[in-house]
């Protein structure tokens, strides 16, 4: 790392405890004078890109009701807590929302979502191999499923109708590693 940018942990300020967290942390920063870091401090998440045998992908869609909309994306959750192994939550979050199982899955990449203001890292998978069965959702959550082609999913993100992060992310890592295999 460049010297004279670490900014050094003064002070914990938690103001908000819940499945995250909320803070507003004091730091010291390169000049010496200090300055407030609110942010949320989040367990981590993990998200599942499922490929079905003849390529397509499946999505869940489902209401967000931060941004007032349905939305299509892939099947992911937020890990429990420090424990949670990720190969875990990712097969767990698979079953949980699409039914499927998978023979195979392997990681993908791990992001920030928002670094500026969240202390989440993404893991995301891919799950190959899958096997359908009946999805067990939690009992707040509502979700269908679609299976669509990378084609078509790229399409709709150009369209504006897939503006999820993560999924917009997943599908562009899942497109260059397919190129790559060529």
């Amino acid at each position: 790392m460049h010297e004279g940018l670490t900014e050094k942990f003064y002070k914990k300020k938690l103001v908000f405890s819940g499945t995250v967290n909320f803070r507003a942390d004091t730091v010291v920063l390169p000049n010496g004078k200090k300055a407030t870091r609110e942010f949320v401090d989040h367990p981590g998440a993990v998200a599942v890109l499922p490929v079905l045998p003849d390529g397509r992908i499946v999505f869940v869609r489902q209401f967000r009701y931060p941004v007032g909309q349905e939305t299509l994306e892939l099947p992911a959750g937020k890990l429990n807590s420090d424990s949670d192994g990720l190969l875990k939550r990712a097969k767990a979050e698979l079953k949980e929302e699409t039914g499927y199982t998978a023979a195979k899955i392997r990681p993908l990449l791990s992001f920030w979502p928002t670094p500026a203001f969240s202390s989440e890292v993404l893991h995301i998978f891919t799950a190959e191999g899958l096997l359908p069965g009946a999805s067990c959702p939690d009992e707040d959550e509502f979700i269908r499923t679609a299976a669509l082609s990378l084609e078509i999913a790229l399409g709709l993100i150009k369209r504006g109708v897939i503006k999820d992060a993560k999924t917009i992310i997943a599908l562009q890592a899942w497109k260059i590693k397919l190129l790559e295999k060529k």
